[in-house]
């Protein structure tokens, strides 16, 4: 399974979507709260060129919001 870290905040409805679609299909992931963490905010700016979450990085692939679509392509899931 490849490496997963999803940045996030507490109140975030779409960060808590791709954590509902990660458990869903039982994918391992780090999460890291942008909101607590200056240093994981400026690692999710300079990877992805934004201040919006939910950012995902899958082995250097970033997705920037929830798509579904997206995040089920990738990591091959139906």
């Amino acid at each position: 399974m490849p490496k997963i870290i999803i940045y996030t905040t507490p109140t975030c409805v779409y960060c808590k979507m791709a954590k509902a679609f990660f458990k869903e299909y039982n994918i391992a992931y780090e999460e890291r709260d942008v909101a607590a963490d200056a240093t994981a905010r400026d690692e999710m700016i300079k990877k992805s060129n934004q201040m919006g979450v939910p950012v995902i990085d899958i082995e250097g692939q970033i997705i920037t919001g929830f798509d579904k679509n997206r995040l089920a392509d990738l990591l091959s899931v139906k």
